[in-house]
Formats: structure tokens, C-alpha cells, sequence
């Protein structure tokens, strides 16, 4: 099962960083808040652009960060991948929730051997 980088250590490739990402999101709790904040922030961003209401794109940022924070810091217990990976992580965001959304992610869980 892929464990957390050494002390000091940080991951090389998003190969290696996409099991890291799923282990620490294995509490359900935790992935539905992510999809809810990531579903949100994309709404925010479709309505800013069709409305050119621009102040919706900061929105956008807040929701998809505040929901996933509530789920690490509450339900998981442990701290957001995105304050050391910032572009893998927001990348990762997405792509859990189209994993989820076709099916799909829970055969990422049984292939690298991580429960749920």
C-alpha cells in the first residue's frame, strides 16, 4: 500500500503522487466533500464567465478549498496534499470527482490496495 513520503522527502512523479492523493482521502466523508466544493467551484466558474461576474471566480476558489479543509482537518484528521502540492493536487481534485462520477474510482482504492 503507498505510504506517506519520508520526512523531508517529496514525491518525484504524479505517478507516485495519485496513490498518495487516495490515501489520504479514504474516508467517504472526506471524498463528498470534495466533490461538493469541486462541483461548486466549477458552477461558480461557469456562472462568472456566462455572467462576467468576476468576483464568482474568487468564490469558485473558496468553495473548492473550504469543503475539501473541512473534510482534512475534521474528517480525515490529516493535512491537504495541496500545501505541498499545489498543481497535482488541484489536478487530483478533478480527477476524483470524474472517477467517482463514471464509475471508476473505487478500482483506483482495490489496485494500489488501499481501504476505504
Amino acid at each position: 500500500m503507498p505510504g506517506k513520503p519520508a520526512a523531508g522527502e517529496k514525491i518525484a512523479s504524479y505517478t507516485d503522487f495519485w496513490p498518495f492523493y487516495l490515501g489520504e482521502h479514504r474516508n467517504p466523508r472526506t471524498r463528498h466533500l470534495h466533490y461538493f466544493g469541486t462541483s461548486l467551484a466549477i458552477a461558480a466558474v461557469i456562472v462568472a464567465v456566462a455572467s462576467q461576474t468576476w468576483w464568482l471566480l474568487a468564490a469558485a476558489v473558496f468553495c473548492g478549498y473550504f469543503f475539501a479543509w473541512i473534510g482534512h482537518f475534521f474528517v480525515e484528521r490529516n493535512r491537504p496534499a495541496t500545501f505541498t502540492y499545489p498543481v497535482w493536487s488541484l489536478f487530483s481534485d478533478f480527477r476524483m470527482l470524474w472517477r467517482w462520477a463514471t464509475g471508476r474510482l473505487a478500482g483506483d482504492y482495490e489496485r494500489f490496495g488501499i481501504p476505504q
